[in-house]
């Protein structure tokens, strides 16, 4: 079975991550699918809104180390860049419904939904730092903006999870529900939005979007080019090794 599932109904199209296995972490193949379906469902007229989510207990564990570290994405047309820009550019509504663990990507990448419904299980983290690395995703400029720069400024430089409750009162999610009436959550939202004016939907997206979308690509390209480096600079060895030997990142000599 595929790692991404893909079904479009009543005008929603809903993505998810479908490798609970191994905690949703996302491969290259699985950011080159999500990133062909949003270019699909773009142009498709039926396809009105756009729901991500994942498993009752996981959302996603972000990327997934080892395809990671065999296949790093070298230029802006890599599947992650591919899709990273195929969401934050993308018209129409997007929505997730997201329970249990959200790291990494499965955080960033909620910055670019429009509405996320939360089980309240749900935890968040963006640990970069903690990785050797820096922000992606526009989340160095995204987080900010909608957390307020010194929550911001835990969640980035600690790289701490924090939970729904405080995800609600940061204004990251819309709503938290048990994790078993999120994915339906999500869905009846969608269909909502589904069953009104597609070029009422789009406008709105738009106007409420006017002048970050350029800031966004910039900070894109920006966190890419850090990324990059930092990838190959003694911090990130080390914090990978550790990953992979599952022990303690010692950074005392870097």
């Amino acid at each position: 079975m595929s790692d991404i599932l893909t079904d479009t109904s009543a005008g929603v199209l809903t993505i998810t991550l479908n490798r609970v296995d191994k905690k949703n972490s996302i491969t290259a193949a699985m950011y080159a699918s999500m990133a062909e379906a949003l270019v699909q469902a773009e142009a498709d007229p039926a396809v009105r809104a756009v729901v991500f989510q994942g498993h009752e207990t996981i959302f996603s564990a972000g990327n997934d180390i080892g395809d990671f570290l065999n296949a790093k994405p070298s230029t802006m047309d890599s599947p992650v860049f591919r899709f990273l820009r195929g969401i934050s550019t993308f018209s129409k509504p997007v929505l997730a419904a997201v329970c249990g663990p959200a790291v990494g990507i499965g955080t960033t990448l909620l910055f670019h939904c429009d509405l996320v419904y939360a089980g309240d299980n749900a935890a968040f983290s963006m640990p970069f730092v903690n990785l050797g690395l820096c922000p992606e995703a526009a989340s160095s400029y995204l987080a900010p903006q909608r957390m307020g720069y010194g929550r911001a400024a835990e969640a980035l430089l600690l790289g701490e999870p924090f939970l729904a409750e405080a995800a609600l009162e940061m204004g990251l999610v819309s709503r938290i529900v048990p994790p078993s009436e999120a994915a339906a959550l999500a869905q009846r939202q969608a269909q909502k939005l589904a069953a009104k004016p597609l070029g009422s939907l789009v406008e709105t997206k738009r106007l409420m979007k006017l002048g970050q979308v350029e800031v966004v690509a910039q900070r894109m390209v920006q966190e890419a080019q850090s990324f990059g480096r930092m990838l190959a600079e003694p911090a990130a060895r080390e914090a990978f090794t550790a990953f992979m030997e599952k022990r303690k990142p010692d950074f005392s000599k870097i």
